[in-house]
């Protein structure tokens, strides 16, 4: 099979203009396919966006979200952290103003094929996807990308995401220090951030129901029933029943985040993601008075991004059903072999060889919880460098908690849900600055 994209130039891919964007963007975008596996016809799509201000001397950051199944592009760049947001049209996109490339270069990347715009032309591959595929792939495409883009293969690299993510990141890192040993393969790796994500299955689970209960969302009778003691060896719990999810769910709340209202002008729930309308995040006057975060915005991503002249204006392959792109796609979610149980001893190894590791939780999810990161974090048993501490987004704004350990900082983004950059943007912004630039987070 011919590898149409292999020798595919960077300026192919350089977005002219998105439709509905606003008139003052000044940096540069790019978004296509790197084939990850020509014998398959494997493809995964990305959108990538230079730092607004020097991206010549600012470092690289990839982005992945996490399902397994969810769009680093529709959720990640879309909803979070990327430079725009989709107005209630779905045709006109707004500035981000808290956008993470102010600070760094980000690289969006639709991981496993299957999600999003990324395809295979071998369609057991969306049967098949597992860890070591998606590690394998997301490498794979780190290399063919540096390829198309030169000028970024040396540059101070980071990996960042969220959710399931936990396990892409380390995993992703891992890969990518087992290989760096010729000059052709180096990638300048400098360290890694998980939000809200999975670390390791036992001590996760643990912090389900202490988190339902200390929260008013479960009775003390089903807590006794339910809840587990962390143990002190081999990263392990000792529990009556292990849950991944509690039988209580809180009722009809989004545990994404247990504060924030739903979507209510959507029947179906895929659009009901909680959204916390943060008084930091203001609009210009054109969105209708709304002074945060749109709780119905995944609608509005959802229509724009099925527009054919969006698809176009991306490079990504236009589709032909109405509503073809998702911004989650269940089958892979269903269909994806999640044998890893814990990356605890990933953590190890990149603390042994120096990488930086930034952990954090927004602390109004109820979908990857705060306790269970403290928990899973305790099981390594790390010594503390800078006792538990408030960090300031500003001169009177507490933006959470942190606690500094030897090779690792934890981070407790106050007020944020699952997504943390799109419930609590401004934080989420200081907090990455603080990381880039090898410092603490404010105090």
């Amino acid at each position: 099979m011919i590898d149409l994209l292999k020798n595919r130039k960077q300026e192919n891919d350089k977005i002219t203009s998105l439709p509905g964007q606003p008139s003052n963007v000044t940096f540069a975008q790019y978004s296509g396919y790197v084939t990850v596996d020509s014998k398959a016809g494997r493809a995964l799509f990305y959108y990538f966006t230079e730092a607004t201000q020097d991206p010549s001397t600012k470092p690289l950051l990839l982005w992945l979200n996490g399902g397994p199944g969810c769009s680093s592009f529709g959720v990640g760049a879309m909803t979070e952290l990327g430079p725009f947001r989709v107005k209630p049209d779905g045709a006109t996109l707004y500035s981000n103003p808290y956008a993470w490339n102010k600070v760094a270069n980000t690289l969006f990347l639709e991981s496993p094929a299957g999600v999003g715009f990324s395809y295979s032309n071998t369609s057991s591959d969306y049967d098949n996807s597992n860890d070591d595929i998606t590690a394998r792939d997301s490498y794979t495409f780190l290399l063919n990308w540096f390829e198309r883009f030169p000028q970024y293969k040396n540059r101070e690299f980071y990996i960042a995401g969220e959710s399931y993510a936990g396990f892409y990141v380390p995993e992703l890192a891992d890969t990518i220090l087992k290989n760096n040993n010729s000059r052709t393969s180096f990638i300048n790796l400098k360290g890694v951030m998980v939000g809200n994500g999975l670390i390791n299955d036992e001590t996760d689970d643990c912090g389900v129901t202490d988190y339902m209960w200390s929260h008013a969302l479960m009775s003390d009778e089903e807590y006794e029933d339910e809840r587990c003691i962390p143990s002190d060896s081999d990263y392990q719990s000792q529990s009556r029943t292990v849950h991944s999810q509690s039988k209580s769910d809180g009722g009809d709340i989004n545990p994404y985040n247990i504060y924030a209202p739903l979507c209510p002008s959507h029947p179906d729930p895929i659009w009901k993601y909680s959204t916390l309308r943060s008084s930091a995040f203001t609009v210009d006057a054109s969105m209708d008075g709304l002074d945060g975060f749109d709780p119905c915005t995944p609608g509005y991503v959802q229509t724009y991004l099925n527009r054919h002249v969006v698809q176009s204006a991306l490079h990504a392959n236009v589709t032909s059903l109405p509503d073809a792109w998702d911004e989650c796609n269940f089958e892979i979610n269903l269909f994806y072999n999640t044998s890893a149980t814990t990356m605890l001893p990933i953590y190890q190894k990149l603390m042994m060889l120096g990488l930086r590791i930034l952990v954090y939780s927004g602390d109004v999810d109820a979908r990857v919880l705060v306790t269970s990161t403290r928990y899973s974090i305790n099981a390594l048993k790390l010594p503390i460098e800078k006792e538990w501490y408030q960090w300031m987004n500003g001169d009177i704004d507490v933006g959470g908690y942190s606690v500094i350990y030897k090779g690792l900082i934890f981070a407790i983004v106050r007020g944020a849900g699952h997504e943390v950059p799109s419930y609590q943007p401004s934080r989420a912004l200081t907090m990455i600055k603080s990381f880039l630039a090898n410092k603490p987070l404010p105090s």
